[in-house]
């Protein structure tokens, strides 16, 4: 499939009038063409059923180069699948996105598919923490919405809850950073956390919540 295929298949499920709020909401400054996440939900499965791992790869690249909203967004949406064999080309890919991200809702995509292959192989988290100290604040984000997986086990390993106690304290050491995303994603973090692992989150918070904005602090304990 060619670029010019896919962002043909793109146009062809913008809706007339969706554009303008779509880019207002997302604070888009780049094209938005104003396309229903259903219809790209629908329209990445089929890649994923017709196209090889290398061929999404190429195309996801090159629908990412393109920046436009939804190619963007449909980009990691064909690279987001649990298995894939000898995906170290796909990890490269989404990591190298990471510096390009500008905003919540192309970065939470683009998460989404690196999760699958952090999972798959969680000796990448090395590089992950190396994001924890960038200027770039999604770059920082995205270390939390990356790892959530690892909020969601109910018997987690001995591995895993290393793993658990290391993001936390990437997530300690965000406490004091006082932008809304980075504070939203600690909070973030800590919530989902809470559903599984709810002693872990009351440590957290009674050794490090009054550093957190008085929202993050709400919404961090908000199902315990």
């Amino acid at each position: 499939m060619t670029l010019d295929e896919a962002l043909a298949a793109l146009r062809a499920g913008a809706e007339p009038g969706r554009a303008e709020g779509m880019a207002a909401y997302h604070k888009q400054d780049r094209t938005v063409l104003g396309v229903p996440n259903p219809y790209l939900n629908d329209l990445a499965k089929s890649w994923r059923q017709d196209l090889s791992v290398p061929d999404r790869t190429a195309l996801a690249h090159e629908l990412w180069q393109a920046d436009i909203f939804e190619a963007r967004i449909i980009a990691a949406k064909v690279l987001t699948q649990a298995r894939i064999r000898e995906d170290d080309p796909v990890w490269r890919l989404i990591t190298s996105w990471v510096p390009d991200f500008d905003g919540w809702a192309i970065a939470d995509h683009a998460c989404d598919a690196g999760k699958r292959r952090l999972v798959a192989d969680p000796t990448r988290l090395d590089e992950v923490e190396s994001w924890t100290r960038s200027d770039h604040i999604w770059t920082r984000r995205a270390a939390l919405v990356i790892t959530l997986p690892w909020t969601k086990q109910n018997h987690p390993s001995a591995g895993d809850l290393a793993i658990r106690d290391r993001v936390l304290g990437w997530a300690a050491a965000y406490a004091d950073d006082r932008d809304w995303f980075i504070q939203k994603a600690v909070a973030w973090w800590l919530r989902d956390l809470s559903k599984h692992d709810p002693d872990r989150t009351r440590t957290f918070l009674a050794d490090h919540g009054s550093r957190l904005k008085a929202f993050a602090r709400k919404e961090a304990g908000k199902y315990l």
